[in-house]
Order: structure tokens, then sequence, then C-alpha cells
């Protein structure tokens, strides 16, 4: 069994750029961030000629199986060019949002989280002393798992995201609430993503309605996508990665090896692609408890 590796994503598996891996070829990559194969978008394989180039690569390079990392769009390419050309395809979730159905966590998730936890801690020893109003934007464009997962680590006293549904109304009373019970100052953290806008727009609607808090904004970015891994995050590759294989070896294609339940799982990518996410519905309840 060899391992070859494709780098710049579909990109680079149009473009045949592949290079044969060994066992050093990975030696100490499991507490670095980022991924040595890189990454790339690519328009053309969303076009099914561009798939047929990319396995027309797989082929002629003698490759019998292909293993994907990504996100939704990796795995909706993943699953069109499996079923086109019946080549076995397994995927790997990872992204920072923890956004697929089929597995509780993804691969980058807890290292992006914690991430943001240790920025909010240092941001609230200024925000302590200062006695400000700081509204942290933090990402997850289309799910609120890292803002309330950060927001109930760090005691923010608002999480901001669409699933958590706080108006700026509702976000001034709850600041008002603080400041009556003795609160010197808070933390709001926002999802990029809030229907509202980001941590800037916020903090001028709740400045319109009230101006007694001095208000100071950080978005933290791209910050959280790199750094090192966190052990959860080490210890969910290496058990997707073997999941992964072992699931080729044992004949499966077009699904996405996950975890559920702390239960290795393979979900096809079907069901990935266009089945929800699971409820944040425990996060927002448990966040609106805690906040003041």
């Amino acid at each position: 069994c060899e391992a070859v590796g494709v780098f710049q994503g579909f990109q680079g598996l149009i473009a045949g750029d592949f290079k044969r891996l060994h066992v050093r070829s990975v030696a100490k990559i499991l507490g670095r961030g980022g991924t040595i194969l890189k990454s790339a978008r690519c328009d053309e394989f969303r076009e099914e000629q561009g798939r047929r180039k990319a396995h027309q690569q797989l082929v002629e390079q003698g490759v019998d199986a292909l293993v994907v990392i990504g996100g939704n769009g990796t795995f909706t390419g993943a699953m069109h060019f499996s079923k086109e050309t019946g080549f076995p395809v397994i995927g790997i979730p990872g992204t920072i949002d923890n956004d697929l159905s089929g597995s509780d966590f993804t691969i980058g998730f807890d290292s992006a989280t914690n991430t943001v936890v240790e920025a909010v801690d240092k941001i609230r020893d200024t925000a302590d002393s200062h006695n400000r109003l700081f509204f942290v934007e933090v990402m997850g464009r289309d799910s609120g798992f890292i803002a309330l997962h950060a927001g109930i680590a760090t005691g923010a006293v608002a999480v901001m995201t669409k699933e958590s549904e706080i108006t700026i109304e509702h976000l001034v009373d709850i600041l008002k609430l603080g400041q009556a019970s003795n609160k010197t100052s808070s933390i709001v953290i926002v999802a990029e993503g809030h229907p509202e806008g980001g941590a800037f727009e916020i903090a001028k609607k709740v400045y319109s309605l009230d101006s007694a808090y001095e208000t100071r904004v950080t978005v933290l970015g791209h910050l959280q996508r790199g750094g090192d891994p966190t052990c959860a995050d080490r210890v969910l590759a290496s058990r997707l990665g073997v999941s992964a294989v072992e699931g080729l070896l044992s004949g499966k294609k077009n699904v996405m090896a996950g975890v559920i339940n702390d239960q290795l799982v393979f979900f096809p990518f079907e069901e990935v692609v266009h089945n929800k996410t699971a409820s944040l519905e425990d996060e927002v309840r448990i966040a609106k408890i805690l906040s003041i």
C-alpha cells in the first residue's frame, strides 16, 4: 500500500501535481498547523470535463483510491467525481467551522476555538483594566459553533450568531443588566455571519442606542486558521485518517469518515452535503443562562 500526495487540492489533481510519499515525508507534521499539501480553489473541477481530467491523471499515476480532506465544497466535488467515474473516494472532515453533518467534530475546530479562547482571555485583561466593552469578531459565516463554544468558555456577556437570534435592542438590554449588577467590563462575541453585520457594525448600532459604553472592536480573522493543533485535533485527525484507509480497504467509497458519540462512522457524501448540521440549541441556551 503506497501513498501519493496531491498538491493544491483539486487543482493539483487536474494538473497532475503528485508526489510519492514515504514515512519520512510526513515526519513531525502532526504538531504543525496548516497543510503540507497546500490548498486551492478550483473552478475547473466544478465541471464534468475537469473531473474527467482529474480521473485520467489518477489512472495514469496508478492510484487506486482517493482520500479528500475538507468541507462542504470539497465533498460536493468528491461526490460528483465518485458518482461519474466510479472511482473510490473517502472524505475526512477538515474545517474550523465544524459545519458538517456526519461528524460531531471536524479537524481544526478545537484548535481554532482554543485560539479564540486564548485571545479573548487576553482581551478581557485590558477590558477589565479600562472598564471597556469589547466586541470580538470570530469566523463562522454560516455556523456559530466557534462563537458559541468560545463565548461559553470565556464568559462572554452575549454571543451574537444567527442561531442565538439576539437583536441589537436585546443586546443593549443585556448590557444594561450587567451595568446594574456592577459589571465594569464586558465581552461580546460576534460570528462574522451575523444578520446585523460584523463586530464593527454591531458596535455602531449599540452605540446609536446607548452611548454610555466605551467600546473597542477586535477582529481575530485568519489568526484562527493557524497555530499548533490541539491534542483533541491531533487525536481526531489520527482516528479519521486510519478510519478512511481501513474503509477504502474494506470496499467503502463515496462516503465521509466521521465520529459520532465517540464512535467511528461513515456517512454518504450525499447526506453530508445536503443534510443540516447538528442543532446548536443547547449551546445557545447555555450561553444565555451564563451571560450575566
